[in-house]
């Protein structure tokens, strides 16, 4: 196993880490659970569960530069992950960026048939206008 030195966690794996890190969001601290899982993307940057984690953590810290950086890697690695596009439309949502986020969101709701994502999407395309 990879093991971290510093941050109070001194001989610290991977797996531990990610577990610190869910426990943190789980108990309502993305920001906590942004650090630890910050570490875990460092150590295995293509791990796109923990890339999600990772961004989810961002998002509900209000982090959304950060979150959005996350998922733009996170959508490289893999551009049919519709969960992650749509993640990415509320992002740019958040931060008034409509006409940014409306090509994720459409992509998104085509990707997973889901009428929750097609109505964020309208929702969206209404903004932007």
């Amino acid at each position: 196993m990879t093991e971290f030195v510093g941050d109070g966690v001194a001989g610290t794996d991977v797996l531990e880490l990610l577990e610190r890190g869910r426990a943190a969001y789980a108990a309502g601290d993305p920001s906590t659970a942004a650090r630890y899982l910050a570490r875990v993307v460092a150590a295995s940057p293509r791990n796109r569960m923990a890339l999600l984690e990772l961004a989810q953590a961002h998002y509900r810290s209000a982090s959304l530069g950060r979150a959005e950086d996350v998922l733009r890697r996170l959508i490289e690695l893999d551009p049919a992950d519709g969960y992650a596009r749509r993640l990415l439309g509320l992002t740019l949502t958040r931060q008034s960026r409509h006409a940014d986020a409306l090509p994720h969101l459409r992509l998104a709701a085509a990707m997973t048939g889901d009428p929750e994502v097609a109505a964020e999407a309208a929702r969206c395309e209404a903004r932007a206008a």
